[in-house]
């Protein structure tokens, strides 16, 4: 981490990659956020969901420091959503941003509400596959062990075979429940089901101290598929 960057007083997080649209806010007075299990409807949902946060913080996007979104995996609509309205916020003051993985957003809430130290997130890809990754907590953050992949749900393999205890969230264990069977010492984690923006604060707090924010341009969504592109908005080079 690089100790000489200043913190901004306010950040603001938010997701719309999978069924969940979310949005957080930590500002020096407090933290706050807001989920809706919305699909398909997270482009009207979103900006009321972020002008109800500032507004009850007394805030506006003028005061907005950092925006912390979700870069995928996940929905190919959802990530667009998700990107467009990062860039969006972040082009008219310039803001810095950040992108959070949601399989690393999904671990991170496993921590915070389970006291979990080893982790494996999936989401539904449809298509008969599955986003995963495998996450170990360090120092009370989501470390990734390994790669983010996508790939048929029995080619999962877990690297805590000598752990105790491994906690599995998200909606690719929903889908596939025999994943939990296969898997030595997993336990489904049934109230993180998906990514949740309030989670990505703790995670933007780390990414800003470690240099990876930049500059709104420099957007970087995460597929894993090769099949889907970003295009920039109109106008962006």
């Amino acid at each position: 981490m690089n100790a000489n960057q200043t913190l901004p007083a306010v950040i603001l997080a938010l997701d719309t990659c999978t069924e969940l649209c979310s949005a957080a806010l930590l500002w020096p007075e407090g933290r706050e956020s807001v989920a809706e299990d919305a699909p398909r409807e997270h482009s009207q949902r979103l900006l009321p969901m972020i002008d109800g946060l500032l507004t009850h913080a007394k805030l506006s996007m003028a005061d907005v420091g950092l925006i912390a979104y979700g870069r995928g995996p996940g929905s190919f609509t959802g990530i667009r959503i998700c990107t467009s309205m990062t860039q969006g916020l972040a082009l008219a003051r310039d803001i810095p941003v950040v992108g959070i993985s949601t399989l690393a957003a999904m671990a991170q809430k496993a921590i915070e509400t389970a006291n979990a130290r080893y982790v494996i997130s999936a989401i539904d890809a449809r298509m008969g596959e599955i986003y995963w990754g495998c996450f170990e907590a360090q120092e009370g953050l989501a470390v990734l062990i390994g790669a983010e992949q996508v790939t048929a749900p029995e080619a999962l393999v877990s690297p805590f075979n000598d752990a105790a205890s491994v906690f599995a969230c998200g909606s690719g264990f929903e889908t596939y429940p025999d994943l939990i069977l296969n898997i030595d010492n997993l336990t489904l984690l049934e109230s993180v089901k998906y990514p949740d923006a309030s989670a990505m604060l703790t995670l933007a707090v780390h990414e800003w101290y470690s240099g990876n924010a930049t500059a709104v341009d420099e957007l970087a969504p995460v597929y894993l598929r090769d099949t889907v592109a970003w295009k920039k908005l109109p106008g962006r080079a």
